[in-house]
């Protein structure tokens, strides 16, 4: 019999999506067809087989929707696709937020709770859900509703800006369009001087500055606030172009528009961009909208072309024509909108929230593998991890030798195995750059990133990336 302490690891594989694709089904189908019908039959055998495998090895089963994310037992399993939201949104929009399942649970207690879950839509009753599924006979299942800011005085309180010694061009850049968007918010419309003195500072200097891409391009310990987002996509963005071989002058109107693609959210309340916790319906419907209030701010300001325009509404759009704003079925987005979406998932991925922590670049860029085809250009995303490779300049690494270390050059030819500089006892460089590529006598690699690790507290970025990688 297997222990109530199994780890998940010794769970068999089970794939949380499916199996909530599988309640959603089941409930649509009950409400469609008569009891005993052929497709609700088949459906409810493919459900109960899932479920039983899975409680064959362990006592229960806990599926959880959480801030938009599917977990299995705890363990959560990213996702990012418009199709995979409408099905957590259904559920959600009942107040279901978990289902959670005990060993023993029968197929007639699965087709109660379908039933159950379908008369919720219009009935969903007075009474508490324990009490009503247990007139139905349902035992051995019980739902919960996440109560969206009921833990805020738990959410982390992560600085508002970068912290630290950061790159002059950077600061400036920052300066320029916190100013920008403050001014923007304050209904004086768009500076579009001072967005284009950041432009040319992101493609004169920041391109080539190690320092600052190191701290555009690592896990932000920060909670990334709109201006300081749009300049890390904007300076993402330039990367892809440059991997992409853009002329000059298509790199200008890149990296003006993806600084600007966010600008309808100086039309959202500070408490719904900043709120800690899941957006209910209608504070997610106005988040959507910051794509047409950006739309409309960046048409009204002359001399803008009309690329940025373009790209402030399609940003959210995936390759197949889905997303929002609904543009209509099969409506593709702009090419530079696609290269904005990419970089715009990986910052908002690696930049610290009050509900969850930063991802390691590593995982950001999995996930956009991942997403690839479905939601987002598969030739983008392939040009953007060659551009920053899973060890971006910048991240703070542990070796197999237990060395802890800064990447400050990657390599085209091997991107596992970048320069790194080594960090010693009170948080200084180590003389002397590493080439994690060196081979030993026997032709295997010297060293080997075993992992990415959040920058520590008191470590200076610009002290490892500011001296030049050969030195």
């Amino acid at each position: 019999m297997a222990s109530n302490n199994a780890r998940a690891s010794d769970l068999p594989a089970i794939d949380p999506l499916a199996l909530l694709k599988g309640f959603v089904s089941l409930r649509r189908l009950t409400g469609m067809y008569p009891a005993g019908h052929p497709t609700i039959e088949q459906k409810l055998t493919e459900l109960d087989g899932a479920i039983q495998r899975h409680l064959a090895a362990a006592p229960a089963l806990h599926l959880d929707v959480i801030h938009g994310q599917p977990h299995v037992d705890g363990v959560c399993f990213r996702t990012e696709g418009e199709a995979q939201s409408q099905v957590f949104r259904e559920l959600t929009e009942l107040g279901v937020d978990s289902i959670h399942i005990v060993r023993g649970v029968s197929r007639e207690e699965l087709l109660a709770l379908s039933e159950f879950l379908w008369q919720m839509r219009d009935a969903p009753g007075s009474e508490p859900i324990d009490v009503q599924l247990a007139r139905k006979k349902i035992h051995h299942v019980s739902l919960g509703r996440l109560i969206p800011l009921d833990t805020r005085w738990r959410a982390a309180q992560w600085p508002d800006a970068p912290s630290g010694t950061l790159d002059p061009a950077y600061e400036e850049t920052l300066f320029l369009m916190e100013r920008a968007f403050d001014e923007a918010s304050a209904g004086k419309g768009v500076n579009l001087r001072a967005v284009r003195e950041v432009v040319q500072l992101l493609i004169r200097k920041i391109a080539g500055s190690s320092a600052a891409l190191g701290q555009i391009l690592s896990v932000k310990l920060y909670e990334n606030l709109t201006y300081c987002h749009s300049v890390n996509v904007a300076a993402l963005s330039l990367l892809i172009g440059n991997q992409l071989g853009f002329e000059e002058s298509m790199i200008s109107t890149l990296v003006e528009a993806a600084l600007l693609h966010d600008i309808g959210k100086t039309r959202i309340p500070l408490e719904v961009l900043r709120k800690p916790g899941a957006l209910d319906r209608r504070e997610r419907l106005l988040m959507e909208s910051h794509t047409t209030f950006g739309a409309e701010i960046l048409v009204e300001v002359e001399g803008l072309g009309p690329l940025a325009p373009t790209v402030a509404l399609e940003h959210h759009r995936s390759v197949l024509g889905t997303g929002y704003p609904d543009l209509g079925a099969g409506i593709v987005p702009h090419f530079l909108s696609q290269i904005v979406s990419v970089a715009d998932i990986y910052e908002a991925m690696t930049g610290a929230r009050s509900y969850q922590d930063p991802a390691m670049p590593e995982q950001a860029c999995l996930i956009l593998a991942r997403l690839a085809g479905a939601k987002l250009n598969t030739a983008i995303v392939k040009a953007f991890v060659n551009a920053v490779s899973f060890f971006p300049i910048g991240s703070v690494v542990r070796t197999n030798r237990d060395e802890l270390a800064v990447v400050i050059s990657t390599h085209d030819g091997d991107p596992l195995h970048p320069s790194i500089a080594l960090v010693g006892a009170s948080h200084e460089r180590l003389p002397n750059a590493i080439d994690t590529r060196e081979r030993d006598e026997s032709g295997d690699y010297k060293r080997h990133l075993v992992a990415t690790l959040r920058p520590p507290e008191g470590l200076d970025m610009t002290a490892f990336l500011a001296t030049p990688s050969g030195s």
